[in-house]
């Protein structure tokens, strides 16, 4: 994304969005055409690497890579044997010619339903002029850069999403004057009497009017983001206060004014929180802009309370909401550290070959006496802030290893994957922490994993790397968790010292009725069944979506389906899961 742009991405029609659009031009030659001819023609452009060849019936691709073979075989008398073949005797058991108005993730089903001996040999379109050599990894690339886009958007208003926003906007708000950057956060008022009212299709209709309505408010310079549900940000670049007052103001009166919708006028406003950079306190570990939201988020809830339909601005020196119940996390998290007030919670992976399982994931677990049941997508990031990550790390490796080898001596054993902060990988105590603790309860080597997260940046890759490699030598698995969802890409999977990628939930929520998914799914099975890396699938939730991924070649999964988080004293036995999983037999009348 541009960051010049209101928050719109750079268009997708810039890149090719058919099949046609990616085909080469190739020669055409005559079936009846001799191949050392064609051959010859091969050998003066080296850049040539194939040839469609015309005969009764459709064009098929005749590849460099088949000539040659044909030529250099036959105990070195290829050249001899075949100088008087024709190009038609070389015609493959499986001519594969695709329309070259498919799109991107059409083609890529097409492909995956391709003989897997030929699923990666490139192809023909043929279209009015003439036919076209399409590379497979083209088509490939194109769907992940077209699923990249759509993991970073928004899919109703086509704004940037919040982990978008984290990473455009701190480069935007590292190349301002960091005094003059500001933060609204939008929350519109009545949004649930509308969809309750109306219908989910009002709430779309609304949320879309209002996307066109601040675009056309805020500066071209500045950025909107969809938070999520009918909340909204606006990131603003070189601007006092009163210029983000009057900015904040102008958005009020665009959200009071009706929407048109079938023969209805539907009437909403808005709550705005304003938070300047001037204003805010700096705090280790946390961006500006992270520190931004909070304060303009604790400012939006104030706006709520104040009675809606107005735009409120703390300065940020006085405690909002948002920021009280960090410090309150603060506190209480202290307290866990030093009582041991965490647990460990276990969720099965299931083998999609044998239906088995082996292998569990540790999933940390806090309830606080105060806080209650906090998830741990609010206290680890805290944790991260306040340096407590390491020594809750060091409990995580003690506790997971003694259960691995209270599990080994009671002759059940199981693999346990260990989630592995990017901070812990920073400090560069992992390898040593984690082998100490395999070592106080004789744990083997292959009875433990690590996991690190797609979506979480690491600091000092080549740190990281080397860390990771260490214990790969040592014998431990090493998985990249989330995968598709944050900050890598598949050049990871050639980068970093991996056994497994999990595909993230999201990617897999909808394969079972969207073909599009599936096929963008398949595509990050195969490349990375081509790295020689296992793949599991997160949060399965329904048996469709395990028949599926046995059909994609899917290696393991896990989620809600197969089993939800448990004690290790309440996991179900491999016998239970397995028998899940298979269909009942019918019952006989």
């Amino acid at each position: 994304m541009d960051s010049r742009t209101n928050g719109a991405a750079l268009p997708l029609a810039d890149r090719p969005q058919r099949v046609g659009d990616l085909g080469q031009k190739v020669p055409v030659v005559s079936a009846d055409t001799l191949i050392m001819e064609v051959n010859g023609w091969f050998q003066a452009d080296r850049s040539l690497q194939a040839v469609a060849v015309e005969a009764d019936g459709p064009h098929w691709l005749l590849l460099r890579e088949r000539l040659e073979s044909e030529l250099s075989g036959r105990l070195g008398y290829g050249r001899a044997l075949n100088s008087r073949t024709r190009v038609g005797q070389l015609r493959p058991d499986h001519s594969f010619e695709v329309d070259p108005g498919l799109s991107m993730t059409q083609a890529a089903r097409r492909i995956l339903a391709r003989p897997s001996g030929a699923r990666y040999e490139d192809f023909l379109v043929v279209g009015p002029d003439g036919p076209r050599v399409v590379a497979v990894s083209r088509i490939f690339e194109e769907v992940s850069a077209l699923f990249q886009h759509d993991a970073m958007h928004d899919p109703l208003t086509g704004l940037p999403n919040r982990r978008l926003l984290d990473e455009r906007g701190a480069e935007l708000v590292g190349d301002c004057d960091p005094d003059r950057v500001a933060i609204l956060c939008i929350d519109l008022d009545r949004f649930k009497h509308v969809n309750d009212t109306f219908g989910h299709r009002a709430g779309d209709s609304i949320l879309t009017g209002f996307t066109s309505r601040l675009q056309r408010t805020v500066r071209g310079r500045d950025i909107v983001a969809r938070l999520g549900g009918d909340e909204f940000a606006v990131l603003l670049v070189d601007v006092g206060p009163d210029q983000a007052r009057s900015i904040a103001d102008r958005i009020l009166a665009e959200a009071i004014k009706p929407f048109p919708f079938d023969d209805h006028e539907l009437h909403i406003s808005a709550s705005i929180g304003l938070a300047l950079a001037s204003d805010v306190v700096e705090e280790e570990q946390l961006s500006q802009l992270d520190v931004l939201l909070r304060q303009a988020d604790g400012a939006m809830l104030a706006a709520k309370r104040a009675g809606k339909g107005r735009v409120v601005w703390l300065s940020a020196r006085g405690e909002t909401a948002p920021v009280a119940r960090q410090a309150q996390l603060r506190r209480r998290l202290q307290l866990a550290v030093a009582a041991g007030g965490f647990r460990l919670h276990y969720q099965p992976l299931l083998d999609l070959a044998t239906d088995g399982s082996l292998a569990v994931e540790a999933l940390l677990r806090w309830h606080d006496e105060v806080l209650g049941s906090v998830p741990p997508s609010e206290f680890i990031p805290v944790a991260e802030s306040v340096n407590l990550i390491q020594q809750i790390g060091r409990w995580v490796f003690n506790e997971a290893c003694a259960q691995a080898g209270a599990w080994l001596e009671a002759g059940s054993p199981r693999t346990i994957s260990i989630n592995v902060s990017p901070i812990q990988l920073a400090a560069n105590k992992v390898v040593g922490e984690l082998l100490a603790a395999m070592a106080a309860h004789r744990v083997p080597a292959e009875l433990i994993r690590v996991e690190i997260t797609e979506s979480s940046a690491i600091a000092d890759f080549p740190r990281a790397i080397k860390q990771l490699a260490q214990l790969r030598e040592a014998g431990i698995g090493v998985d990249l968790d989330d995968f598709g969802t944050g900050y890598s890409s598949v050049g990871m999977l050639r980068d970093l010292p991996l056994n497994t990628v999990k595909i993230d939930k999201s990617f897999i929520d909808n394969i079972d009725t969207s073909e599009r998914e599936a096929a963008f799914v398949g595509g990050l099975i195969n490349i990375a069944h081509a790295w020689g890396l296992k793949v599991t699938a997160e949060g399965v939730e329904r048996p469709e979506q395990l028949e599926v991924l046995r059909e994609l070649g899917c290696d393991t999964a896990q989620g809600y389906y197969i089993s939800r988080p448990a004690s290790a004293s309440d996991l179900p036995g491999a016998q239970a899961l397995a028998a899940l999983q298979r269909p009942q037999p019918a019952a006989v009348l």
